[in-house]
């Protein structure tokens, strides 16, 4: 097929580290597969300053074509941009992309993230944005969920796209798979615990160093850095920070740990906690975020509520469990994670297109 994908959630040069490489992964996989993708990256100028991200003169950047623009889409987008339409399916992503899309006269599915559940229902967004988003959607053939959590909080703002909505979740490349996972035993009289992050509020890093400290005998390690990092070291002097790390060296601390919790908020998917899986660890995310669905409690991991008592509940759950039990729920992990590597996940995401646009 002759995709082109839609959406300001590209890094427009490998170096960037404020975009995430999500959809980009997507691009590349389908793209070995033998699909042929372009990618327009409509760029709302105010936007990007506020969130500090890097700019880039409208034009084309190998195969993306940067678009900046001051107002949100007051002009006929095919007239102001003359480029080529001789594709099959658009694929946009979060809400600029999806209302761009929405003004080529193509097909198109949507990609539904955080970003557009807030402009669907955040009176501040709901007005204007809200009922352009709507009927976008209206129009798309498919829509595209980044998660279970994400399509079921979709489909109670807005139950009519039940027929058409399916959850494509990203994938992990197979090569961070650990098979090892019974080279270290879980040694519960010294339990060792990491998380990885960017230290902000949502995050709620300062609730899991507050519950580890409550908790004898367990070391825990916060890998990633922020602007309030320097405020969560106060609350525990023996908690370890490594700052930011390059993704090798953050696959070989979460190896050399037991237990990955990130109890964090409004998380449209989270990467690290499949990669948490993959290294072997026993992994906790949110209750009805991030990755709820693909995590089962006490299953192939558990999840808890992001405050302080149930963190401390849950550590302290682990630490009486038996071994046995919890070696178990490492195999549920490895078995669950190698369902979800990134060929799989962009193949999945091919195939759930097509089950819809064939219709």
């Amino acid at each position: 097929m002759n995709i082109l994908l839609i959406t300001d959630l590209y890094p427009v040069k490998e170096d960037e580290k404020t975009t995430p490489k999500t959809l980009s992964n997507f691009v590349r996989e389908w793209e070995n597969s033998g699909h042929k993708v372009d990618v327009i990256k409509p760029n709302f100028i105010l936007n990007s300053f506020i969130r500090k991200k890097p700019f880039y003169k409208t034009g084309l950047y190998g195969k993306i074509l940067n678009l900046n623009y001051w107002l949100p889409f007051c002009f006929n987008v095919k007239q102001k941009y003359n480029f080529s339409l001789d594709y099959d399916l658009a694929i946009a992503h979060m809400p600029s992309g999806i209302l761009f899309a929405d003004k080529l006269n193509i097909p198109f599915v949507a990609g539904i993230h955080n970003s557009d559940l807030t402009v669907l229902s955040n009176p501040f967004y709901k007005f204007y944005f809200g009922k352009r988003l709507k009927k976008a959607l209206d129009n798309s053939k498919a829509i595209a969920c980044r998660s279970y959590v994400i399509k079921e909080k979709l489909l109670k703002l807005c139950p009519q796209y039940a027929h058409k909505t399916f959850v494509a979740p990203s994938g992990i490349n197979k090569s961070i798979i650990n098979d090892n996972i019974y080279e270290n035993e879980i040694d519960k009289h010294n339990l060792k615990i990491v998380t990885c992050a960017n230290i902000i509020k949502r995050k709620h890093i300062d609730k899991l160093i507050r519950a580890c400290r409550r908790t004898p005998n367990v070391e825990l390690t916060v890998i990633g850095d922020g602007k309030l990092r320097k405020k969560l070291e106060k609350i525990d002097r023996n908690v370890k920070f490594t700052g930011h790390l390059k993704p090798t060296d953050v696959y070989k601390i979460m190896r050399q740990n037991d237990i990955f919790i990130l109890p964090s908020v409004n998380e449209t998917f989270g990467m690290v906690y499949l990669e948490a899986m993959a290294s072997g660890c026993i992994t906790v995310c949110t209750k009805n975020d991030g990755i709820d669905g693909i995590i089962k409690d006490g299953e192939n991991g558990f999840l808890v509520e992001p405050n302080v008592e149930d963190i401390y509940k849950l550590i302290s759950e682990i630490k009486n469990s038996d071994t046995n039990k919890l070696m178990r729920l490492k195999k549920n992990s490895i078995n669950t994670i190698k369902n979800l590597t990134s060929d799989v996940a962009a193949q999945n995401y091919i195939n759930q297109i097509l089950r819809f646009c064939n219709d």
